[in-house]
């Protein structure tokens, strides 16, 4: 009924919590490594990409009255096997996505303790594991409290920002670090892309939108907009409170450290809080999203139709349990810098994908699609080049990974059906 559906309001706030969810928790120390002072920078020119992509997004789907993201928008111009490839390395883009936010809740939970070494680790697994647990019983998140909890992130997050702002101290921007030349916030960019991916996941939901015509891109763009300077002011506020070599050091919680220092033990529990809730918030959902997205696409025959089977809860059980194991394994196994450099790569080339069709498919404002498809792809270049020496192996194991599904995915299916 209509009356369920999702309006502007609703639907705005669950955009913003899509990307804030697990992003500035995640990538605030990783951005002020690459980029140092710049990294607001770098935080506006991944908006600018993420800001286009949802106008590319948000045309598509009111352009078929469907949505459904890449792998629809592939199907639906007769690509239907690049959809199938694109899908595949999009569902390791959330796996790696799911593995940060749980190596996220592990480190911000476990900094309060201060047990050990091995705790974050074995939180980020509990997380994942626990979360899996409540999706196969067929609990969800429900709209109202993801709603409340998006604007609790807010509040905890601009308090810190307006508190570091008000102490302007622009010295700490560049404390304890070598002062970073400009174009370093181009690379940044690249490196922390995956902090803006949560509003695509609207496009899925478009038949649960009240009047989605109107609603999607409205609430899609000033989301991402409300999501920049949200990023912004955190970056400069926090930098402010405790200093950029400090953030690097502590990057797995950093903003565990700037709550300390702005009200002792008080901000670290808040933050702590906030983090918990936004990380596990963001698990959940992402669960929930990418196994319905394996689901949609085994029923397409372009995954094992093992994936298509659900239990007694309409869940689908086989996909479900495979993407948790493996983000489970990569948030006990991976390092933070490489499993978001990899989900932002990812996420990068499929919104560059996305970009392009909306270009050739003459969606409003077309050549704004086009410079987002250019941007995006100049943005892989430029932090696979840098990375490529930082972090070789995990760069070299993705393209050869993603080289791999689209050459031999055919050959896959043929094998395993």
């Amino acid at each position: 009924m209509p009356s369920n559906k999702m309006n502007f309001n609703a639907t705005w706030a669950m955009a913003v919590g899509g990307m804030v969810g697990g992003g500035i928790f995640s990538v605030l120390g990783v951005i002020i490594q690459s980029a140092g002072q710049w990294a607001w920078l770098s935080f506006v020119i991944a908006g600018v990409i993420a800001l286009i992509s949802a106008h590319s997004y948000s045309q598509l789907a009111v352009k078929y009255s469907e949505g459904g993201g890449a792998f629809t928008f592939l199907r639906k111009i007769d690509h239907a096997g690049f959809a199938g490839s694109l899908s595949w390395i999009l569902i390791i883009g959330y796996i790696l996505t799911l593995s940060v936010y749980a190596f996220t809740f592990g480190h911000y939970v476990a900094h309060v303790f201060d047990i050990g070494a091995w705790l974050p680790r074995v939180l980020g697994f509990s997380i994942i594991a626990l979360l899996t647990y409540i999706n196969l019983k067929g609990v969800t998140n429900a709209s109202t409290f993801e709603i409340i909890t998006v604007y609790g992130k807010l509040l905890v997050l601009l308090g810190l920002a307006i508190y570091g702002m008000v102490e302007w101290a622009p010295e700490q921007l560049t404390k304890g670090i070598n002062p970073k030349p400009w174009h370093a916030a181009i690379i940044g960019a690249g490196t922390i892309f995956m902090a803006y991916e949560g509003f695509q996941l609207l496009s899925y939901d478009y038949n649960d939108l009240k009047n989605p015509n109107n609603t999607l891109p409205k609430a899609s763009i000033w989301a991402v907009i409300a999501v920049i300077i949200i990023y912004v002011l955190v970056t400069f506020g926090t930098t402010m409170l405790v200093g950029a070599e400090t953030l690097i050091e502590k990057k797995e919680v950093a903003l565990s450290i700037a709550g300390r220092k702005s009200m002792g033990m008080l901000g670290l529990v808040v933050v702590t809080i906030a983090a918990a809730f936004s990380t596990g918030s963001a698990i959940n959902a992402t669960l929930f999203s990418t196994a319905r997205l394996m689901e949609s696409v085994a029923e397409k025959k372009d995954l094992p139709n093992l994936f298509v089977k659900e239990n007694k809860k309409n869940i689908p059980y086989y996909a479900l349990l495979s993407i948790a194991a493996l983000a489970g394994a990569l948030a006990v196994i991976g390092s933070l810098d490489s499993l978001v450099d990899a989900a932002s790569i990812i996420f990068l080339f499929t919104f560059g994908t996305v970009n392009f069709i909306a270009f050739q498919q003459k969606v409003k404002f077309k050549w704004v699609s086009l410079i987002g498809s250019i941007f995006c792809g100049l943005a892989i270049v430029a932090d696979i080049l840098e990375k490529i020496g930082t972090i070789p192996y995990a760069m070299i194991g993705l393209i050869v990974i993603c080289n791999s599904i689209f050459i031999f995915r055919p050959y896959i299916l043929r094998i395993i059906k």
